[in-house]
């Protein structure tokens, strides 16, 4: 078994969520938001997504990480601050000795839907259904277990890809 944390980082809300993996089976574990103040100063910010992403690390003991990638949108500066979220979402399990792995929105997509145009309420319904049971706070936590459940099966494939078996 393994334990893997998804995050899906903003500045405004980095949503997270917890899996173990044992062979294809996925069992949900927790997940949630961290959400931090916007009148509070950047650098105020980045560091409670930093205390609340150790203190989630060291109570929930993962051994991967996923992070999703940044998109560029047209507001250079929210893509800015995006950036820095997602280097704290980088940076924390990275410095706990966790390895951590990238993945683009559609990849996620794709991994959980089938499909890169899946909308929001899409990845919700399949995130829903992959784990049966989890009580899903909001869309960005939702968002982070769809990153751990992509890893787990793009970690899965690499295994069958390095021990040499053959995928119908």
């Amino acid at each position: 078994m393994v334990r893997l944390l998804g995050i899906d980082p903003g500045l405004r809300f980095t949503g997270w969520g917890v899996i173990d993996v044992e062979g294809n089976r996925l069992r949900h574990v927790e997940n949630g938001v961290i959400a931090t103040n916007s009148a509070d100063s950047v650098p105020d910010r980045l560091k409670v997504l930093h205390d609340n992403l150790l203190m989630l690390i060291d109570r929930l003991a993962p051994q991967e990480a996923a992070v999703e990638e940044t998109y560029v949108n047209r507001n250079g500066a929210a893509t800015l601050k995006l950036g820095y979220a997602r280097g704290v979402a980088l940076l924390v399990p990275a410095l706990a000795g966790i390895s951590v792995a990238e993945y683009g929105a559609l990849s996620v997509k794709k991994s959980v839907v089938g499909t890169g145009s899946a909308d929001k309420k899409q990845v919700e319904m399949m995130v829903r259904r992959l784990l049966p049971g989890a009580e899903i706070i909001r869309a960005d936590a939702s968002d982070a277990l769809a990153v751990a459940i992509c890893h787990a099966h793009h970690r899965a494939s690499a295994r069958h890809i390095a021990a040499g078996v053959r995928m119908a």
